[in-house]
Formats: C-alpha cells, structure tokens, sequence
C-alpha cells in the first residue's frame, strides 16, 4: 500500500490550513439550512484549491457540488457543517458554560464542522495524488447542509447529484477509531396543525372547538400505538403551538411536529400512515380540521461490506494516534462531568471490540461485520447509500464517554484530540479513495451488493416529489 506515506505526507503539509477552516466553522456554529458563511468558507477555500463549484444546489443556497479531475471512477466524499440550537459552549471549560460573545445559543454538539472539514482536506488530498501520479478520476466534494433533523442529502439524492458515483465515502466525528458499523433507522417528520373555533371558554364554550383538545388527543391515541409498533421504532414529537396561553380562549390552533423511525424507510412510511389517521381521528373526535405538512425524511443506512473492508484495511494502515499527557489529563477530567449511564452506553457501543475503555482510545478498533452492533439514530447518509456503494468510518476525536449533542462535545470541539481525529479521518477517506481509484473489479463487486441489498430496485426517495426543501418553500 504504497500510497498510505504519500497520503499521510499530504495531509500533514495541509493540517494548519485545515484546524483553521474547522476552528472557524465551529465559531459559526450556524443551524440547518442558514450555514451561509460555513458554506461560502468551504466553497471558497476548495475553489481557491483548482476545484470547479456549483452552488445552491437542490434547492438549498447552502448545497454545493465541487468536482475536480476526469475520467475514471467518480469518487465522492460527504461533508456537512450544521450546528445545533441550546449548545453554545466555551472552548475547553469543564463546566456547562455559554460562550462568552457569542452571536447565537447554537453549539457544534455533533461535530460536523470536524466532519465536513476532514472530508473537504480528502478530497483535495486524492486529488493532488491523482494529479501528480497521472490517475484517471474524478473526485466531488459535496457540501451537504442540514443533517440536524433535516434531510440535505435526501433533496440532494432526489435530484440525482450522487447517480453517477461509483463510490461515496464519509465519516463522523465519535470517542473511538472504527468502521462504522450501526444500524441506523429510517425516519419521517411531519407537522400536524389543528385548526378550531375560538369561542369564550366560560360564556360559551359549546361554540368553541379545541385545537389543544385535538392535538392531545393525537399525542393519546399515539401513546397508545407504541404498543404495537415494530421493534426498534420510535416516535417523538414537540408542541409547536400549545393554543396560545388564554384559558379563558378556546385555542383556535395547536400544531405538533412528529418524528417517525424504523429500521427501514418502507416501515417507517406505514407508521406514518398510522399516525396520520390518529391525527384524523383526533381532529373528528373534536369537530376541528387538520392540516398534514410534510417536512422531511430519510433512509436507513445500507451498509457495504466490500467497501467496509477496504476502508478497514486503509485505517489500519494508517494506524493511530498518539496522546499526550494533557490531552490525557483533560479527557480524564472530562470524563469527570459525565453520568455513569453515559460512559456505559458508550462502552456498549462499542463493547464487542472494547475490553478496556480509558479517557481516549487512539487505536483501530477491530472490524467485525459479523457483529450486530446497536440500532442508532437517523442520517440522510442513509439516501446516499440507497443510491451509490458507501462507506463510513469513525474516529476518536473526544473523551471516552461524551455524549453527542452535549455541551461536553462542545467543549472538545477545537480542542488537538479532536484535530488528530479529524486529521486521522482525512486520511483514511483520501488512502480509501485511492486504493479504490485502481481496483474496478472492488468497485463493480460494492455495485453488486448494493443492488443485491436493495433487491435490485430502484432507489424510491422517501420524500414526496412535491414537497421542497425548507429554504424553498419560504
């Protein structure tokens, strides 16, 4: 595997250029579908570095495709950049702690300004070894916005910007080096909007018709249904509009947003069916109308076991990382402000490949398709992965234990573990891209077992043709 030293000697060259794109990114901390200057920093930087752009893609201002090189397999790597609302953090504090002038509440509690930063840096780095060995391929970095309970790529897949990959590769910022191996859960989001009768709740409350009655009513009969949904599905939802804080007002609207999983995207469009008519039915029960907004959804995952071994092979290759003392001693005090049940689930995670969880697990954990590993949440890498054989890696770029979407990961985020993993991540993508690049029969066999996985049909998009994109419909 000759091309791993040239790989690691690239990366390195660029790694301050790039700690300064993710820094900035993680400063922006700016939410899905308004990432504009997080965006605009990585079109530019990967323009100023010979890429051809094109952005607003999809329907998003902040979707963008960039494409260098020609010819041979089609490589593409994801990257995204959204932050999350409530999770505004200092840098390095051990404590919960805002930080201090910050121009939103929002925090990088996933890590996506590591994610689409290392992708960004692979991309470059496969494309300047292409380039200077005289390689025929093509390589696109995809700028995907709004992964936070939302669906860029989903958009992005239906539009067809991932049909001509021949392989897609991408990764998340995690506590230990691995293949990612999770099953992850289909899922679809709706808004119900209940719309009544005002009437004075005391003189005439016979006139009146609840929108809050109907959408309790809904949040009921669903509590009801969790009973008999399939294992492993979940149903969440939020009061959007509680009716309003009269009582003496019969609440002429109420509105709830639903959140629908299961392990695959055809179950999770029957359960949403299901809620559907208890929505119905609640709006009956209360004389009152209903009004169903689509919002967004996304497929489960399929995993590839060709790429994943090839990928596997890769990271190993590279090897870990290295930990100092500080960043030792930091992780150790980290871990400090972590529950039990936190640091356990984490060691469940990853249990059959972990015996001995410390403050920071730098090396590669060992692959094991034959694991069935726990059922996680929901990523529109899942339509990306419908479409074109994927692969995902994770890498250590915080505490043993911490907790995504917590002020914890906040704190990590532009701290020099989470650089070495990003760095590590940016590694293992560019040195997968480039043992891919010169092996079609690997290539042609992932295409088989995806369509062997999918049943040999066509990718179905999980989202309506007629529902556009959040920024779209403004």
């Amino acid at each position: 595997m000759k091309h791993i030293e040239s790989v690691v000697d690239l990366v390195e060259t660029k790694r301050h250029q790039y700690i300064s794109l993710a820094n900035n990114i993680w400063s922006f901390a700016e939410m899905r579908y308004a990432e504009f200057r997080s965006a605009e920093l990585h079109a530019a930087q990967i323009e100023q570095s010979g890429f051809k752009v094109r952005r607003g893609v999809a329907g998003m201002p902040t979707a963008f495709v960039a494409e260098a090189g020609s010819g041979g397999p089609v490589i593409g790597f994801l990257g995204e950049y959204d932050a999350l609302a409530g999770l505004s953090q200092e840098s390095g504090a051990l404590s919960c702690m805002p930080a201090a002038g910050a121009e939103n509440g929002n925090g990088h509690g996933c890590g996506h300004h590591l994610l689409g930063t290392a992708a960004h840096l692979a991309a470059v780095v496969a494309r300047d070894y292409f380039a200077a060995n005289n390689i025929g391929a093509t390589v696109r970095f995809y700028g995907c916005p709004a992964e936070e309970a939302a669906a860029g790529k989903t958009f992005m897949a239906r539009d067809g910007l991932f049909d001509d990959l021949d392989v897609a590769l991408s990764w998340h910022p995690s506590v230990a080096n691995s293949v990612f191996m999770n099953a992850t859960l289909a899922n679809v989001q709706a808004y119900f909007r209940f719309h009544g009768k005002a009437s004075h709740a005391a003189l005439a409350p016979h006139l009146g018709r609840s929108a809050l009655d109907a959408a309790e009513l809904m949040n009921i009969g669903v509590n009801y249904l969790r009973e008999h949904m399939p294992d492993q599905a979940r149903v969440h939802f939020a009061y959007i509009n509680s009716g309003g804080i009269s009582t003496n007002v019969i609440p002429v609207l109420a509105e709830v947003l639903y959140t629908i999983r299961s392990p695959r995207s055809d179950d999770a469009m029957d359960l949403f069916k299901r809620v559907k008519d208890i929505a119905e039915g609640a709006a009956l029960m209360t004389g009152t109308r209903l009004e169903i907004v689509f919002d967004k959804a996304v497929s489960n995952v399929l995993h590839n076991d060709t790429l994943d071994h090839v990928l596997d092979r890769n990271m190993r290759a590279i090897g870990g990382f290295d930990v100092s003392a500080d960043e030792t001693r930091f992780a150790t005090a980290i871990q400090s402000t972590i529950a039990e049940e936190d640091l356990a689930n984490s060691s469940r995670h990853f249990a059959a490949a972990l015996r001995d969880p410390r403050p920071i697990v730098p090396e590669i954990l060992p692959y094991s398709p034959d694991v069935v590993r726990p059922v996680t949440g929901s990523t529109d890498v899942g339509d990306v992965s419908w479409v074109v054989p994927t692969t995902q890696c994770l890498t250590a770029c915080y505490a043993f234990g911490t907790g995504f979407h917590s002020w914890q990961m906040v704190s990590q985020g532009k701290l020099s573990l989470a650089h070495k993993g990003m760095l590590l991540a940016a590694k293992t993508l560019a040195a997968t891209a480039i043992d891919l690049a010169g092996k079609p029969d690997t290539l042609l066999q992932a295409r088989e077992e995806l369509l062997r996985k999918r049943g040999r049909r066509p990718y179905a998009c999980p989202i309506p043709p007629d529902v556009l994109p959040p920024p779209a419909r403004a």
